[in-house]
């Protein structure tokens, strides 16, 4: 797939088959998503692979919409590093994820963003902390489960083109 297609054709995954990632595979959307841009290249993620069950199923009760995170066959946590960079961690690390997101459909892999930073309400960012013990320095930005798609997703409804563009102002 070319760039625009991978891009495109994209979709949140929610139901993935029992297979293995291979790790070789887990490390090339890793090295996707340090690509990323980053505010004065500071580049201020971490991730961590999580493959063990038990500790899936604990990610799982984050909130209400994280569900699914056990019945992958990895999750990927975003880390972003607040020392590092404390007025653009979350959003480089939001580029880092889309990276992230778009290899792993590049690879034929399904994933699926699950929000866990909220700066209005840190119980999800909290549970997470205790089950990883991630240290305080280090804000949880997304939950990426990942596997090979055991649901095909239809095409969204986007905005028209025309209702999102504003030529030299508003």
């Amino acid at each position: 797939m070319n760039l625009l297609e991978v891009i495109k054709t994209r979709r949140s995954i929610r139901r993935y088959k029992s297979l293995n990632v291979p790790d070789d595979v887990i490390n090339q959307l890793i090295d996707a998503a340090r690509y990323a841009p980053s505010a004065d290249d500071v580049q201020p993620w971490e991730f961590i692979i999580v493959k063990d069950g038990r500790i899936k199923e604990q990610l799982a009760k984050a909130h209400a919409w994280s569900y699914f995170v056990k019945d992958a066959p990895v999750c990927i946590v975003v880390l972003g590093n607040e020392e590092a960079s404390p007025s653009y961690f979350a959003i480089d690390v939001a580029c880092a994820t889309e990276n992230l997101l778009l290899a792993a459909h590049a690879l034929n892999l399904g994933a699926c963003w699950v929000a866990v930073y909220d700066p209005h309400d840190p119980s999800s960012e909290r549970h997470v902390r205790t089950v990883l013990n991630v240290p305080q320095h280090l804000r949880i930005i997304a939950m990426v489960p990942i596997g090979y798609p055991d649901e095909k997703v239809e095409p969204r409804n986007l905005r028209d083109i025309n209702k999102i563009i504003h030529s030299n102002s508003f």
